[in-house]
């Protein structure tokens, strides 16, 4: 790993080329994160994208349930992990992909999620991806830590909804943010309003948004708000997500991702070359021969790999 500002830097696998990173971030648990997730992958494949998810909440998956893989498991093939693919194309690496049964608890503590998250980025075989969207925990615990400083995430959407807490909520995610030195690309609001069947009425169940004060208070771009869509909700359940989703969710979101400048991921610095056989014998040679000469009390011998 190499290391940048003293913090090592997850490297990406040899068999993976990943050109847009960007994180899906919420300052508290059930608001929406994997569902604005699912909907930006679900665009951006259909704007001709070849996309991934790296599901990063690792203790709360729910990537794989709503594209359809509750039955799947990730494969090993020479060495590295091969993503589930949804039907519409859409990579995915999850821990529910790892464990034989998704209902088990992952009781790991932060140092194996951090080598989950090492794992699923580095050791997966993802292929050439436009763009790979991280899935993140809620909050910032020591996974949304991991992320921001081991990955080289582009830009975070945050993801938030109608209530009174909205400005704190979004203020614990852009703070974080800028402790990182992580842009932040815009907010979502999901759960904005309900549509009722009847009379097409738009009906605020959590109360007025105040989506676009708080924006303005951090000097930020909205990307778009989401209704309370029984539909979809229920599409997550059964794993027809992909299929369900209406086109043309969250148009201003897809629309600034794919104006995104063409930023391929940084290579990481090479690991130093490790010594061959005759170069480690010809170090242990002179290593011996100057110990030896020094209990003598001679000179130092300077012993050259031709004389081994």
């Amino acid at each position: 790993m190499a290391d940048q500002n003293g913090i090592p830097q997850f490297e990406l696998g040899d068999l993976s080329r990943v050109h847009h990173l960007i994180g899906v971030v919420s300052g508290k648990g059930g608001v929406g994160k994997s569902l604005v997730t699912g909907i930006l992958a679900r665009e951006l494949s259909r704007a001709g994208k070849t996309v991934a998810i790296l599901d990063a909440d690792i203790t709360g998956p729910s990537i794989p349930h709503m594209f359809g893989m509750a039955d799947k498991r990730a494969q090993v093939e020479d060495g590295h992990l091969l993503p589930c693919v949804s039907k519409h194309g859409v990579k995915v690496m999850s821990a529910n992909l790892v464990l034989e049964d998704e209902s088990q608890p992952v009781l790991w503590r932060g140092p194996v999620l951090g080598g989950a998250i090492r794992q699923f980025w580095g050791d997966t075989a993802w292929g050439d991806i436009d763009y790979m969207l991280v899935d993140m925990p809620p909050g910032t615990g020591d996974v949304a830590l991991t992320v921001f400083q081991s990955l080289p995430i582009e830009g975070i959407v945050i993801v938030t909804s109608p209530q009174d807490l909205v400005s704190m909520i979004v203020g614990k995610a852009v703070n974080m943010a800028a402790q990182m030195k992580i842009p932040v690309l815009g907010l979502v609001e999901n759960m904005s309003y309900a549509v009722c069947p009847h009379c097409g009425e738009h009906i605020a169940v959590f109360g007025e948004s105040k989506l676009a004060e708080v924006a303005a208070g951090y000097g930020l771009p909205v990307l778009g708000t989401l209704p309370i869509d029984p539909a979809i909700a229920a599409a997550c359940d059964d794993g027809t997500f992909e299929d369900a989703l209406p086109e043309g969710l969250l148009p201003d979101a897809v629309a600034f991702a794919l104006d995104l400048p063409e930023l391929e991921v940084a290579e990481q610095e090479p690991k130093p070359r490790e010594p061959t056989m005759a170069e480690r014998a010809a170090a242990a040679a002179a290593a011996y021969k100057a110990k030896k000469a020094e209990a003598a009390g001679g000179d130092v011998v300077d012993v050259t790999p031709s004389e081994v």
